[in-house]
């Protein structure tokens, strides 16, 4: 049993949950991502880097997010990307501490979907959205935690699907296959980073009505589903905020002694069969 007094356990104080935080959102610029970076500053984050494809959305965002936000334009895929937007913040906020992980995607348009159906070109394309891209984000923080000697916090964007599949409705089987590539990663990496105090954890959604989204979003029958699917809250799709406490908790000093964990955020999806029309 630990003797020392409430106010020296990590997380117990009254400051905000990011106080002093500076941090980099991959795929911050719109859904999840972007609800997100301005969670964090709410939460009193000194700063955070926001990437993403797009420039006007990258710039538009970082207006929106004031002296406390930046951004960055480009391929999340490409292994510089993360490099550079980790660069970015410690030379705007005077470090980093921590890496978020939303970039991501569909792969139908890819080639992506039941496997008799998957092409050549969806396996690579879909993969590299999806795992590749992530592991390349990873390997800059964890290179830019351990030369700094300061521990620090990776969090990833998983999905529910997995390891829990939607047959009828949500069969694109190389998605499926990077989000569980993506956990077994994650608490790999755990695992060997722990003694560093550098943190690996997942959170995964289920439905979230984001640009990603919208073939399902706008689904009559996907809706009726997902009514019983994700019956929390009288039963909905999800919303970008809904995964925003999940996000700031296990980017904060509130969660420093949880590491390789995968957190559902999934509005009961796990839990619940769902029903069809």
């Amino acid at each position: 049993m630990s003797e020392e007094t409430p106010s020296s356990i990590p997380g117990r104080d009254h400051s905000p949950a990011l106080a002093g935080k500076a941090l980099v959102i991959i795929g911050g610029t719109t859904g999840l991502g972007w609800s997100a970076a301005q969670a964090c500053l709410a939460a009193g984050a000194k700063g955070v880097v926001i990437t993403g494809r797009n420039s006007d959305s990258s710039n538009a965002a970082a207006q929106a997010l004031g002296e406390k936000g930046r951004a960055l334009t480009g391929d999340a895929c490409s292994p510089d990307h993360a490099v550079q937007a980790i660069a970015l913040c410690r030379e705007a906020f005077g470090g980093f501490d921590g890496l978020y992980h939303v970039a991501g995607g569909s792969g139908r348009k890819l080639g992506d979907g039941p496997l008799h159906e998957v092409t050549d070109d969806g396996i690579g394309a879909t993969l590299e959205l999806n795992l590749h891209s992530l592991i390349l984000s990873n390997r800059a923080a964890v290179r830019q935690f351990l030369a700094q000697g300061s521990g620090g916090v990776v969090l990833n964007m998983g999905s529910v699907l997995g390891w829990s599949p939607s047959a009828r409705y949500f069969a694109t089987h190389l998605y499926a296959a990077a989000k569980a590539g993506i956990i077994g990663f994650s608490q790999s990496i755990a695992a060997y980073y722990a003694p560093h105090n550098i943190r690996v954890n997942v959170i995964a959604p289920a439905l979230v009505e984001t640009p990603m989204a919208q073939r399902a979003a706008h689904d009559e029958a996907i809706q009726h589903f997902v009514k019983s699917k994700q019956p929390l809250d009288g039963g909905r799709i999800g919303q970008p905020a809904d995964c925003d406490g999940a996000a700031v908790f296990l980017l904060s000093d509130a969660a420093a002694f949880i590491t390789g964990q995968v957190l559902a955020v999934d509005g009961g999806w796990t839990v619940s069969e769902g029903q069809y029309s």
